[in-house]
């Protein structure tokens, strides 16, 4: 009974290994220094020579050596005897070794295939198992050996790579540590003691074995370390005699090397009373032993551990799913008809936000949509400017030609026609943007919804997401067009009567309220002064009719006063540029000198004109047509234009009546204009007409006002128009892509998959998964197995 359960723990081992197991085997772990006679002690146990050797790390991997005993059976009478009695066999090969030579040249390949070349440790394990009837049934791992500094091509962190590897067997509560440890140097240097002390500070699963005791100065002796008095452990310490590499190298065979240990023993004056607990044949013994009553008492917690990962392994098992299915077609149908009905709920439940596996991390389904329209799209409007590309020049030239060749009452609303279109098309891009963003969502959304059970079917898995994809590409279309059609309309009809549109008298106050307001006149009960503050005679006659005037002697409006008083500080100043100082007139002047003076007051705007007081219908009214009769609009075309030359001829005629000598510099430069040379005439007209054509390099106070009132327009209708898009592209989107496909998806995907002559390939399993099934089935059958032979094992112990 003995040696079937540590062959029932090495079958355990050996099915745990191929198949993955998590099960803590009881098993007996060799520790020590590198040169410390690990090998030379388990070449010895087993009774050949089998593993490397050599300098520096030799064990790159750890050996998991399990030893069986076989009893030779007697030959029958007149049979020949087996051919060999001894042989080993790798978990990793299916073959047999019967030369020992050749179970080393496979160790080593073995560790340069996983391990490499250099020096570097793996801690994939290399299982061994040897069949020989000199053998107890015992399991050894033997590990690489402690190191403190790299030698040669060790890499840097040697040390600890193996204090790592080596604390992840000793560490497990089901491991025997042996620790072996050179008996000619000080034991309180023993670096596998101390790694031993580490995970059983109590010394209860660590055996000591000291090597070397031949090789001790003479005069000492490690009685004191073998009988426990230096360092007390709970199964004792075990002296062994190996081979040196001396013997070794000349050839001394295994055998003899057991009697010369005996012999060495038996003679020590210092071990011959304890002789018959030391030696290798003695080591083994006692492993065999500690083994077992290892693994009796370990077979409870074995027991529920197995309990354990046999449910693990049934969860594991059936989140696989049952293969039977597959000779059904009626369960095969209705398997294909719940994974659909899952996969669209769990679509239609992310965009929704009621899905159960909702992250916490970041935006998912539905919240990243509607972060598309709120964020995303409603940023992309905001930074949109309705005038960033249109100049002055530009509003100007619009303006210009949509009049033609008439002049222009008021601001032309063809202009506006013509400028606000293609701004309102500037909301084009990113409303159809924001229709590929969030199709580009729902595509991401339909790859994410994916099950356990769904993914064992990659098949069904892509065709679903393919079916959805292809709905959702149908209704892109639609959504798109609709889109732009929402910008089409806008464009279609520009609606100037909208209540939240800025009228054009208000906005012409805007722009009038703008500019500070002028110096109000003084009372026309005083004195009227000149522009240089000097009363001149013709001043003098003026204010005094004026003065008349307001005391009911003259009957002329008291705003013609004022007219002229403009007309004749802009005649001063036409006349200081053109070089001619004004001169008082001899004659008295006539009285339809200041009616023509008041029509070209009212021709040209005054410096202050866009900032007088008032409301704003009165301030728009009265820049258009004067504040109490004929403004700049009622005169003649001619005296309307806006041009420097057009300004001095009106002054000329406007001065008839007036100074000669300033009649005649203005004139002078009237006939330069209009001489008899036609060359000159063609080649200033042609060079006016391209001015016009490139707009010119500043704008008239006139087309200054017209080109901000037009501006403040576009931005007002924009402003409109962007709010409307703001609205109803999101809109549009919901309910053409967004809930129409949530609506259609469960019938698309019944309508396109659910056919019994595609259940076969729809279910059609990964070959990677349906491997992994049976691994896990064959790991619980195994459990199964260990679980039921522990508990025959245990009912026979007791």
């Amino acid at each position: 009974m003995d040696a079937d359960l540590i062959k029932l723990v090495n079958k355990l081992q050996d099915t745990f290994a191929n198949l993955g197991g998590e099960l803590d085997m009881p098993q007996l772990a060799v520790v020590g220094s590198q040169s410390a006679g690990k090998s030379s002690v388990l070449e010895t146990i087993v009774g050949r020579d089998f593993l490397p050797r050599g300098q520096g790390i030799v064990t790159r991997r750890p050996l998991v050596l399990q030893l069986i005993h076989t009893p030779v059976p007697e030959p029958a009478p007149g049979t020949p005897s087996p051919a060999y009695t001894e042989w080993g066999q790798f978990l990793h090969i299916d073959k047999r070794f019967t030369d020992f030579n050749e179970i080393r040249r496979e160790i080593e390949q073995e560790t340069f295939r996983v391990a490499g070349q250099n020096k570097g440790i793996s801690k994939l394990p290399i299982n061994l198992r040897i069949y020989s009837p000199n053998v107890l049934d015992l399991t050894l791992v033997d590990l690489p050996g402690l190191t403190k500094i790299p030698v040669g091509d060790q890499p840097s962190d040697i040390e600890r790579q193996i204090r790592s590897l080596v604390l992840d067997y000793i560490s497990k509560p089901n491991c025997v540590i042996l620790s072996v440890s050179a008996a000619n140097v000080d034991l309180a240097n023993s670096e596998s003691l101390k790694l031993a002390r580490s995970v059983d500070p109590q010394g209860r699963r660590t055996i000591g074995v000291l090597t070397k005791l031949d090789l001790m100065d003479a005069g000492t002796n490690a009685l004191d370390i073998l009988t426990g008095r230096v360092y007390p452990l709970k199964l004792g310490f075990i002296g062994v005699v190996c081979r040196s590499q001396q013997d070794i190298n000349s050839g001394k065979g295994l055998d003899d090397a057991l009697e010369s240990e005996a012999e060495f023993f038996r003679s020590h004056p210092s071990y011959r009373n304890i002789s018959h607990k030391n030696g290798t044949k003695y080591l083994a013994k006692t492993l065999n032993q500690v083994l077992l009553n290892h693994i009796r008492d370990k077979l409870p917690d074995m027991k529920a551990r197995l309990n354990t990962l046999m449910g693990q392994a049934q969860q594991e098992l059936n989140a696989f799913g049952d293969a039977a299915v597959y000779g059904d077609v009626n369960q095969q149908g209705a398997l294909v008809l719940r994974l659909m009905t899952q996969f669209a709920r769990d679509f239609v439940a992310s965009i929704e936000g009621t899905s159960v596996d909702i992250s916490t991390k970041e935006l998912s389904g539905g919240a990243r949509i509607y972060y598309i329209f709120n964020d995303v799209f409603g940023s992309a409007l905001a930074s949109i400017d309705s005038t960033h590309n249109l100049d002055n020049q530009d509003i100007r030239t619009a303006i210009r030609n949509s009049t033609g060749p008439r002049p222009s009452l008021f601001v032309p609303e063809i202009a506006f026609d013509l400028l606000v279109k293609p701004q309102i098309k500037l909301l084009e891009a990113p409303s159809l943007r924001c229709v590929e963003l969030v199709y580009e969502e729902l595509v991401k959304i339909c790859h994410n919804c994916t099950s356990a059970e769904l993914q064992r079917f990659p098949q069904l898995h892509a065709q679903l997401i393919d079916v959805v994809s292809e709905l959702l590409r149908e209704r892109l279309g639609p959504t798109t067009g609709y889109t732009q059609s929402l910008i089409d309309i806008q464009t279609a009809y520009i609606n100037t009567n909208h209540p939240a549109f800025i009228s054009g008298s208000a906005a012409a106050a805007v722009q009038q309220t703008s500019v500070a307001p002028p110096k109000q006149q003084p009372p026309r009960s005083s004195p009227v002064q000149s522009v240089n503050g000097i009363l001149s005679p013709d001043e003098d006659d003026d204010a005094t009719d004026e003065a008349n005037s307001v005391n009911g002697t003259t009957p002329r409006d008291t705003r013609s006063v004022s007219s002229t008083v403009h007309d004749r500080a802009r005649i001063t100043a036409t006349a200081s540029e053109a070089g001619t100082a004004p001169r008082r007139p001899s004659s008295p002047k006539p009285h339809h000198h200041h009616h023509t003076m008041r029509a070209h007051a009212h021709s040209q705007p005054p410096a202050g004109a866009a900032g007088q007081p008032g409301t704003a219908k009165e301030t728009f009214l009265n820049y258009f047509f004067g504040q109490n009769g004929p403004g700049p609009l009622a005169g003649a075309s001619v005296e309307r234009a806006n041009g420097p030359m057009t300004g001095v001829s009106s002054v000329g005629r406007d001065v008839s009546g007036g100074d000669p000598m300033l009649r005649q510099g203005l004139l002078a430069g009237t006939r330069n204009l209009e001489g008899n040379s036609a060359a000159f005439d063609m080649r200033s007209l042609g060079k006016h007409i391209e001015a016009a054509s490139d707009g010119g390099p500043q704008l008239s106070p006139r087309e200054e006002m017209e080109t901000n009132l037009i501006r403040s327009l576009i931005a007002s209708y924009f402003n409109i128009v962007r709010q409307t898009i703001q609205d109803l592209v999101p809109k549009a989107i919901m309910h053409l892509l967004v809930n129409n496909t949530s609506q259609q998806v469960q019938n698309r995907l019944v309508a396109s998959l659910y056919k019994p002559d595609l259940f076969a390939d729809l279910l059609n399993e990964d070959e990677a998964l349906v491997a992994e099934r049976t691994r896990v089935k064959a790991l619980l059958d195994a459990y199964k197995e260990a679980f039921r032979t522990l508990s025959e094992v245990t009912l026979k112990s007791s």
